[in-house]
């Protein structure tokens, strides 16, 4: 999940450059989504690995 948001970050980042602002902004859009998709699974991992009473690190 992490590998496509900055798929998606590198895509908005070279669309930008080129001047394809429209196609930047969606790609940064999608980049931004992934990765807060990314954050919230990391935590509930978290939370489920303490939970059961494992080391979360």
């Amino acid at each position: 999940m992490l590998g496509w948001a900055l798929t998606f970050l590198i895509l908005a980042l070279v669309a930008g450059f080129f001047g394809f602002f429209s196609l930047a902004g969606l790609a940064a859009s999608i980049a931004k989504i992934l990765f807060m998709i990314f954050l919230v699974l990391l935590v509930v991992s978290f939370v489920m690995r303490a939970l059961r009473g494992r080391s979360v690190i």
